[in-house]
C-alpha cells in the first residue's frame, strides 16, 4: 500500500473535493443560479390545480411572512 505524501496527497484529496463539488452542481447550484427555468417548470406542473383544494386539514394556503400588507 502506497502513502500518499506531497502533490499526490493534494491531487488526491482535490479530486475527492472536485467530484463531490461535480455531484452537487445540478442538484443546489444550478436551480439557485438559474431560477427562470424551475419556475417555468413548476407553472407547467401545477397548471389545472388548485391549491386550496388539496390543502390538508382545511389549513390556509401558504402566503409570504415577509410581504407587506397592502392598505
Amino acid at each position: 500500500m502506497t502513502i500518499l505524501i506531497g502533490w499526490r496527497y493534494k491531487v488526491f484529496i482535490g479530486s475527492i473535493v472536485g467530484v463531490i463539488g461535480l455531484a452537487l452542481y445540478p442538484i443546489a447550484i444550478d436551480p439557485m443560479i438559474n431560477t427562470e427555468k424551475y419556475k417555468k417548470n413548476q407553472e407547467r406542473n401545477r397548471r389545472g390545480v388548485a391549491q386550496e383544494d388539496i390543502q390538508p386539514g382545511n389549513m390556509k394556503v401558504w402566503s409570504d411572512p415577509f410581504d407587506r400588507k397592502k392598505s
